[in-house]
């Protein structure tokens, strides 16, 4: 497993303005993430192809609207709508050895104790305060929170390693 080196950061969602701007669900730590960048990128077949962000805004701390480079017209943003927007990993300014949600998904999940294999992590939730890893397992679908008295290490080469209690897996 690598890391992705361009992450998914949003989704196009509407068009804003009459001159061509689009709305954006960014998908980054925050809106003010995604209105930082410079470019962002949309996925053609395998390849890659970057359009810069021109002047942006954070609308009510929920979604970015924002001009792209070659898009002038209402009905030229229309048609991008529900586009898939990326990022290079670099310019999110994610930490070394910081794993995406997507670069967790399909990790092995180890007793910290044994060593023994509790299953794959399939899933992380956001309910709340705090984020819950769905893991499944040979028996079933374990929930476990995302807390340090749980979690102990997440790592691409390690998988992640919990301190379960008794009755969290089935």
């Amino acid at each position: 497993m690598a890391y992705i080196e361009y992450p998914e950061c949003g989704r196009i969602i509407n068009t804003h303005g009459c001159r061509g701007g689009v709305k954006i669900e960014p998908w980054c730590d925050s809106p003010h993430v995604f209105a930082s960048l410079k470019t962002v990128y949309f996925k053609k077949g395998s390849v890659m192809m970057p359009v810069r962000l021109g002047r942006t805004a954070v609308l009510g701390n929920r979604f970015v609207s924002a001009e792209l480079d070659g898009v002038t017209t209402m009905e030229a943003a229309d048609a991008l709508r529900g586009t898939v927007l990326y990022a290079k990993r670099a310019d999110l300014g994610i930490p070394d050895g910081t794993l995406l949600i997507a670069e967790m998904i399909g990790l092995p999940v180890f007793d910290k104790e044994s060593g023994k294999r509790l299953g794959t992590l399939t899933d992380v939730i956001h309910p709340g305060a705090t984020d819950i890893y769905v893991i499944a397992t040979e028996r079933g679908e374990a929930m476990v929170p995302v807390v340090p008295a749980f979690v102990d290490e997440v790592t691409m080469e390690r998988g992640i390693i919990l301190t379960p209690i008794e009755g969290m897996f089935p």
